[in-house]
């Protein structure tokens, strides 16, 4: 059972990125095209700036299973690796209690020119994992990803399907309390899918937190109990998950 102090507090966050080389009205032009985006100001530095996430709070407990919604460049993807550390807020607060697992990119940290058991190190360090969780987890980690031999290989052998099987085989090693991710993942062929869809749903049974982002209605109603849309870097107030196609009429 996972502990109680499990918990993400988001107060009134805003992130800005800076946006050199094109003009405000540029970059405008731009962002009408694909009718999202965040809004546009200046920087102290002259530059133009995107404001990607404006003025967001939430709170999430043992338990809860927030689904993101909204366009592509709307912010989820945003949010969440800010909820992961790798965005610090320029206004606000992101309170994250317990250990994090961020299933955003399995191709973070893979090194083409090491073996796979190198990689397999590596990212298992990116993930937060101690060099003697890795070791004890190695023989798993290896016997999941099914590529036997080649492990010893480097992985700019590998076709990208097997590459795939790697980073995820260590990804969904991690014990989180809190699990985000961008999209469900799906890699491998039939039958490597099937193991993966298991494995995943153990990770995010066991999970205290779950944040998933995706397009697929179906698949939050499946998997999360609240949702949250996002638009223009701006979110709803977060609802229960039977309100979601109330919550997508209202854009």
């Amino acid at each position: 059972m996972k502990s109680p102090e499990v918990s993400i507090a988001v107060t009134d966050l805003s992130l800005r990125f800076p946006v050199y080389g094109m003009d405000a009205k540029s970059l405008k032009k731009n962002l009408a095209r694909v009718t999202v985006g965040g809004r546009l100001g200046s920087s102290n530095t002259g530059a133009t700036e995107v404001t990607a996430l404006s003025n967001i709070s939430f709170n999430l407990r043992p338990g809860d299973r927030l689904g993101l919604v909204g366009h592509n460049g709307s912010g989820k993807t945003t949010l969440l690796r800010a909820l992961s550390g790798a965005y610090e807020p320029d206004e606000g607060q992101i309170e994250v209690r317990g250990r994090i697992a961020a299933l955003l990119d399995l191709s973070l940290g893979i090194d083409p020119s090491a073996t796979g058991v190198d990689n397999i190190r590596l990212r298992g360090r990116i993930a937060g994992m101690s060099s003697k969780e890795i070791e004890d987890k190695m023989d798993e980690i290896a016997a999941f990803s099914g590529l036997g031999p080649f492990l010893a290989m480097p992985m700019k052998t590998y076709s990208a399907g097997m590459q795939a099987r790697l980073a995820f085989a260590v990804a969904t090693a991690v014990e989180a309390d809190v699990l985000l991710m961008d999209e469900w993942i799906s890699v491998g062929d039939a039958e490597f899918k099937k193991l993966a869809h298991r494995r995943l749903l153990n990770l995010v049974e066991r999970a205290g937190i779950l944040v998933l982002a995706s397009h697929d209605t179906q698949l939050l109603r499946l998997y999360c109990n609240k949702v949250m849309r996002m638009e223009g870097g701006v979110a709803s107030e977060v609802k229960d998950i039977r309100r979601i196609d109330e919550l997508l009429a209202a854009a």
